[in-house]
């Protein structure tokens, strides 16, 4: 079964069960997919699809620490259960440690040593963690490593 296919199955379980929200976030995804699927004029594979869940979560992610800042508590409950019917639909997340082994082994591969060659890491690394890990985390090891 294509990721596509399970997210119009989970969206009709969920109009059966009638939970609203994930029907929500499930529409609002195939919806993004479908968006992608017309500016690119072609039909998205399993790992496109990864690549649009994992936007929409970053975009999720990004407006919870707007929310925190405005003290808006309820938007922040919100948002947070989005991400938690999205992230089934994404490969099992690398922890901290993993993605650190990882990034070190990119370094290792490039030969990089200053932060200037973080451009060079960062294009081997990305896509062995494409929707795996949080670009921003991996940003952030990248940076400690090549200081």
């Amino acid at each position: 079964m294509s990721l596509m296919e399970k997210l119009t199955a989970d969206m009709k379980d969920a109009m059966k069960q009638g939970e609203k929200e994930r029907l929500s976030v499930i529409r609002l995804v195939r919806g993004a997919v479908r968006q992608a699927e017309i500016d690119g004029k072609k039909t998205l594979n399993d790992d496109e699809i990864i690549g649009v869940i994992t936007k929409e979560v970053k975009m999720r992610r990004d407006s919870i620490e707007e929310f925190e800042r405005g003290g808006r508590a309820d938007l922040v409950d919100k948002t947070k259960a989005e991400i938690d019917i999205l992230m089934p639909y994404l490969p099992a997340q690398l922890s901290a440690d993993e993605v650190k082994k990882i990034v070190e082994e990119a370094v290792a591969e490039v030969g990089a040593a200053t932060a200037k060659d973080m451009g060079k890491v960062m294009g081997v690394l990305m896509p062995r963690v494409k929707g795996r890990a949080d670009g921003k985390l991996v940003n952030e090891i990248v940076r400690s490593l090549l200081k």
